[in-house]
């Protein structure tokens, strides 16, 4: 288990391309982010600057999503939406390229809005074909992932717990996807379910990919109701051994303060609750 900066959340007083060099700084060796880029096709030079400012800051990218469209109008992600399939797919291989180059072995797939003059039959036959192509894509690079979302802030979202999302993913691997798994949110979750820790021992096994911030306000470890020394236990007495992103606000003078230095990079040879102080 490591733990991986989201520089799509963190550090944004800093141009994307020094976030990297940021996180480092903080003490991390990998970093994660949304879409970078305003288009699903960015130029050739965009691509190698946000790539070379990773390079050159000695981090990696661990975890990235797919064009969502316009996140801060509201968008969340074009998997489901009919009339955005041309758009997702041509940035696809733009995003599996950036995986291929960087080694970065998740890839997030928001599943999309619902849309009003659209039936949600007819959007979920969308995703599941989207879902196997990005998949097929993807195989061999990095595994795409599916997030469920909390309500409160996505009302249109319609994957907002985990065994939905789970059950898309068995949908798509019935059609010979394989390259598929859930990302799981503890702040999404813990608003829409509780129960993390129950959750975790039941289904983590089949996580993919995990993100942390604390409930309800999306903010620091620490800050608010989540005992994250026994959540990242619990994941690791599932066998996860993957990369655990901090996707969260920093809302406190320290937005590290919470895990220890020796926590910040490398693997974790001890128990999580060790190194956790939130």
């Amino acid at each position: 288990m490591r733990f991986a900066v989201n520089v799509s959340m963190l550090f944004v007083d800093l141009p994307m391309n020094r976030r990297p060099e940021a996180a480092k700084q903080a003490g991390f060796d990998a970093v994660e982010m949304w879409w970078p880029f305003t288009t699903p096709e960015p130029a050739d030079a965009e691509v190698d600057a946000l790539l070379s400012s990773i390079d050159d800051a000695g981090v990696e990218l661990t975890g990235l999503n797919f064009d969502a469209g316009d996140m801060p109008a509201g968008d969340r992600g074009l998997v489901s939406l009919p009339d955005q399939q041309a758009r997702f797919r041509a940035n696809v291989p733009v995003a599996v390229d950036i995986a291929k180059r960087t080694g970065c072995r998740v890839i997030n797939a928001l599943y999309g809005n619902r849309q009003e003059d659209v039936a949600p039959w007819r959007q979920d036959e969308c995703a599941l074909a989207n879902l196997a192509w990005a998949a097929d894509a993807a195989h061999g690079v990095a595994t795409v992932v599916l997030e469920p979302l909390n309500s409160y802030e996505n009302p249109r979202y319609p994957v907002l717990h985990t065994t939905h999302g789970l059950d898309v993913i068995r949908q798509v691997q019935a059609t010979g996807g394989t390259s598929i798994g859930l990302l799981y949110d503890a702040y999404h979750m813990q608003r829409m379910e509780g129960n993390l820790i129950d959750t975790i021992s039941r289904h983590g096994a089949e996580f993919a990919h995990i993100q942390l911030a604390d409930s309800p306000g999306r903010s620091t470890p620490g800050t608010g109701e989540i005992a994250f020394g026994r959540v990242l236990d619990a994941l690791q007495d599932t066998g996860y051994s993957g990369m655990v992103g901090l996707e969260y606000r920093s809302t406190t003078p320290d937005p590290f303060g919470w895990l220890s230095p020796s926590a910040r990079s490398g693997e974790l040879d001890t128990r999580p609750s060790d190194l956790v102080t939130a």
